[in-house]
């Protein structure tokens, strides 16, 4: 059976790590995408238990932000992308989601309809374009609209997107703090100083502690991936927050000189003792993976974990994997991970040349979710 496990304790021990790295910020968590692939139902629960809780969530469609409203969340909403027409504009002040503001037409329907006065719409995410160059008002026209929305009964919180935060030491990120700090502190002095700061996204939150500012908005870490290129999950005390398994549905030995699969790719140097797994493509598994791929077998008769290659090319309801190395006692049926603990979702992702968001984000349908027992 193809299965996605959630695990809540894992998305509120990575919360926690968020608070220990940002213990003065807000924290907007990003559940965005369906949470990351891992569900919003199954996510929001985990953001508010006990001490352990997000100050809101962050949220990329207003179908997503009306989702959630439903399931019961009532704190901040952050509409990252914020409204994209005059309506979405208007059901947001209905339903008290917080819209991020990035162009002028988004200014033209906060100005034309203001909300009430203890309204959440009333808190406004002032998109600063600092470097990334996709959202945001430019130095020219930020200021500007900034005085607007404060005249018009809007409290502000600037904003802005790191586009290398993953990668420390690159030079966009020390401009783009130090423009971000100097707007912040000019709205500060010309027009309010309740003029809120958010900088840091996963990446920002552990590579600059020092501009945590306000508000932080952790994404990827909090599904117990890794935010930078320097330092693995493990390394910063991330757990991940699924398990995604399969089963051997067939045992076969294939004979020295034979293929496997379409095109022929992998050639079994000497007889080769392979398993069938009933996952592929077409649940989210990645097709193109290099030849260091492996998943782990579980034996069930000794719970021992078996690495075994990934051979032959994926396909859309099948891969297969080299058994040689696991006992007859991992049979048919025997579960098969693809990533958790082991593989991690990070290394499965460097093994197909892409990150952990991608295949996090396209699991399909298919596969049978639920959530972990503990």
């Amino acid at each position: 059976m193809r299965t996605i496990t959630i695990k809540p304790a894992a998305i509120t021990h990575n919360l926690a790590q968020v608070k220990k790295l940002a213990p003065k910020s807000k924290v907007l968590a990003m559940v965005k995408a369906n949470a990351y692939g891992h569900g919003v139902a199954a996510v929001l629960p985990a953001l508010q238990n006990g001490e352990q809780q997000a100050d809101g969530i962050g949220i990329a469609t207003l179908m997503e932000a009306l989702e959630a409203r439903q399931l019961g969340w009532h704190k901040t909403i952050g509409l990252i992308e914020g409204a994209f027409t005059k309506d979405e504009w208007q059901l947001a002040i209905q339903h008290d989601i917080s819209c991020v503001i990035h162009h002028e037409p988004q200014l033209i329907w906060a100005l034309e309809n203001t909300p009430p006065a203890t309204s959440a719409t009333r808190v406004v995410w002032l998109k600063y374009n600092t470097g990334m160059n996709r959202l945001g008002f430019n130095d020219q026209t930020l200021i500007p609209a900034a005085k607007r929305l404060h005249e018009a009964g809007y409290q502000l919180i600037l904003t802005t997107h790191f586009a290398n935060a993953d990668d420390q030491n690159h030079p966009l990120n020390t401009i783009q703090i130090q423009r971000f700090n100097d707007m912040l502190h000019i709205l500060r002095e010309t027009i309010s100083s309740d003029i809120k700061g958010s900088l840091c996204n996963s990446a920002g939150i552990v590579n600059f502690p020092e501009h945590h500012h306000d508000w932080v908005r952790p994404g990827i870490m909090l599904y117990g991936s890794t935010p930078v290129i320097d330092k693995s999950a493990h390394d910063l005390d991330l757990q991940p927050a699924m398990e995604f398994s399969a089963q051997i549905i067939a045992l076969q030995t294939v004979n020295a000189g034979d293929g496997i699969g379409y095109g022929s790719r992998w050639t079994a140097a000497q007889n080769t003792k392979t398993a069938l797994v009933s996952i592929g493509y077409g649940d989210g598994y990645p097709r193109v993976i290099d030849n260091n791929a492996y998943v782990l077998v579980i034996d069930a008769k000794n719970y021992q974990r078996y690495p075994c290659a990934v051979i032959g090319r994926v396909a859309m309801d099948m891969i297969v994997i080299d058994v040689s190395a696991v006992p007859e006692s991992a049979a048919l049926n025997s579960k098969v991970i693809l990533w958790g603990d082991a593989p991690h979702v990070d290394e499965v992702a460097a093994h197909a040349g892409t990150i952990s968001y991608e295949l996090l984000c396209r699991l399909s349908a298919r596969p049978n979710r639920k959530m972990a027992e503990s």
